[in-house]
């Protein structure tokens, strides 16, 4: 049977590269991309698109019988800073999205689900360094309790109703294809757009803030191989822990000083200081790399080349 893949919230930062991905893989008639709205870009352009609501269980479902859909990935969400700022909303959109799908996988009506977590499902009682799989989960934003509740209702649609669902907890995201997306890693990435149009960068971190991070190509190979991978291998239903380095403001500035070494940075910490704070430094993620066969290909080494050289061709 062919796959026919969804991707719900397609123009997200995830979803664009996702997309993009997916199509070179199934081709481009085998995955259909949605967002909320039709933004005049590649993944609009070159292949079929369709707007529609995350929070709209009928539109969702006509979207699944039209395309005779297999496999559904649901990348649409508030992320962390913009969901404080809209509680109510980021819960009702970061659930009941999720709700909608796995009702429908229940149904029989698809085959197989992939749904982001984050490492914002932990807290400040949770081991900072080297978190574990397996640890105290207290989150203290509304992203992180949408994300912890939704890995608990992934897990139990899993073994009451045999849903195949799959999830990983993103750590902080790089990538220099999209925007920052309002997430409190995103200084990451506004850092390298900083560094070649100014030259300096105002950090709204602490220089010794260590969180872990991941270039966006090996979040988007991970992504594909958890849902390649036998179901016998996916172990665990909630969402795996996953990894590739850890760094700080001051860290990533002297990688970036290496290429231009009259960057300079400040640090002036806001509201999402706070939220680093209650998030893990470093993260364990043992049962992905034996379970599917995870492993990483960027450190922050070559990923600050490659952001460096990409930003600098799209700016020129």
């Amino acid at each position: 049977m062919t796959t026919k893949i969804l991707i719900i919230g397609a123009c997200g930062q995830i979803g664009t590269e996702l997309t993009t991905k997916l199509r070179s893989i199934y081709g481009n008639d085998n995955v259909i991309a949605s967002d909320i709205r039709k933004l005049n870009n590649d993944i609009v352009n070159n292949g079929i698109f369709e707007v529609v609501n995350a929070l709209d269980y009928n539109q969702i479902e006509h979207l699944i019988e039209q395309y005779q859909i297999t496999d559904v990935y649901l990348m649409a969400a508030l992320l962390s800073a913009t969901a404080e700022k809209n509680p109510a909303f980021a819960w009702d959109l970061n659930m009941n999205s999720l709700f909608h799908v796995l009702n429908l996988a229940k149904a029989g009506k698809i085959k197989k689900i992939f749904w982001p977590s984050s490492i914002a499902v932990f807290g400040p009682t949770t081991p900072r360094d080297n978190t574990p799989q397996y640890t105290i989960m207290e989150p203290t934003t509304v992203y992180g309790i949408s994300k912890q509740t939704g890995e608990r209702w992934c897990e139990y649609y899993h073994h009451q109703y045999g849903v195949d669902v799959r999830s990983i907890r993103y750590p902080g995201l790089i990538s220099w294809t999209t925007e920052p997306g309002g997430g409190t890693t995103d200084y990451a990435v506004d850092i390298y757009h900083k560094a070649i149009e100014k030259g300096s960068f105002t950090s709204f971190l602490s220089e010794d803030t260590a969180l872990p991070m991941m270039y966006m190509d090996d979040a988007i190979k991970a992504t594909v191989s958890i849902m390649q991978a036998d179901a016998e291998k996916i172990k665990i239903r909630s969402s795996y822990n996953l990894s590739a380095m850890s760094f700080t403001p001051k860290e990533i500035a002297e990688e970036i000083k290496k290429h231009y070494p009259n960057f300079t940075i400040d640090y002036n910490p806001d509201f999402r200081q706070k939220i680093a704070d209650s998030w893990p430094a470093s993260i364990d993620d043992t049962s992905a790399r034996e379970d599917w066969g995870w492993s990483n290909d960027f450190n922050i080494e070559n990923m600050t080349v490659e952001m460096l050289e990409n930003l600098k061709k799209q700016k020129q």
